[in-house]
């Protein structure tokens, strides 16, 4: 089994688990194949919206990242495979800046992810899942919690459409973060007719998707990110999904079934 989707010390908003603690519980739990997926960095002239400037490892971190986890890659060699990757932001009017990341670092990155985390309106960007409060801002602004949703798939439709260069990655990350404080913001997002052109579009493309269960472990949200009305696209449009525990701290790594 694969987990698809790690994140190591160099996350500014995670843990000082070490790679080794990472790795050893893979190899306990029964993983044969893990990718780290450390946040990449942010383009030039973006300015990190999260309030705490923690979403994304500096470029001049880069180097030293990507030799790690080879370093770490070759002394677990003859237990588990293990993946150079990256958890590339995309980010809506950047694509360009984004393209010139990629083609610098991409040809190190052997499975990597596409997620959204910031939307833009109007001129600003706002962090989604930063906290409750700053989610009720984007609702705030937005006007409903509907409106929220749309933006959000919008974005996606957005970045699986986008011209990112060769090195793009063809797996979409947790398609519905956007769910990270359901029990405070309900949404019956059942009837959302650009969930539906999202998920088209990536069976057309033939991305992947994250399985991501980290949402289980969110107190506002306790359910994996694809679960519900998404589960039920995702079986009609057949698409492959990879597990992603989306570890922040090696305590939450484990075999987890894709049950959808």
């Amino acid at each position: 089994m694969k987990d698809g989707h790690i994140h190591t010390p160099y996350c500014p908003h995670g843990t000082d688990d070490t790679f080794d603690e990472y790795v050893k519980k893979s190899i306990d739990v029964g993983l044969d194949e893990i990718s780290f997926t450390e946040h990449f960095p942010l383009p030039k002239g973006f300015k990190d919206p999260a309030p705490d400037d923690d979403s994304a490892i500096k470029i001049s971190q880069m180097d030293d990242y990507i030799k790690e986890v080879n370093k770490i890659k070759n002394k677990y060699k003859d237990k588990i495979k293990i993946n150079v990757g990256a958890e590339v932001d995309y980010i809506d009017g950047f694509e360009d800046e984004i393209k010139i990341l990629l083609d610098k670092y991409g040809r190190y990155l052997e499975d990597s992810i596409l997620s959204v985390h910031m939307i833009k309106i109007e001129d600003e960007y706002y962090c989604m899942d930063f906290s409750s409060g700053e989610f009720e801002k984007i609702i705030n602004r937005l006007g409903s919690v509907e409106a929220v949703y749309d933006l959000y798939y919008e974005t996606l439709i957005k970045a699986v459409n986008a011209d990112l260069g060769q090195y793009k990655p063809k797996r979409i990350g947790h398609l519905n973060l956007v769910r990270k404080y359901n029990k405070k913001f309900p949404y019956d997002y059942s009837k959302n007719a650009k969930l539906r052109e999202l998920v088209e579009l990536i069976a057309q493309k033939g991305y992947e998707l994250d399985y991501n269960v980290a949402g289980l472990f969110k107190e506002d949200c306790g359910e994996v990110y694809i679960n519900g009305y998404l589960s039920e696209l995702v079986k009609q449009y057949n698409i492959k999904l990879v597990l992603g525990s989306d570890s922040h701290s090696a305590k939450y790594i484990d075999s987890y079934e894709i049950n959808i």
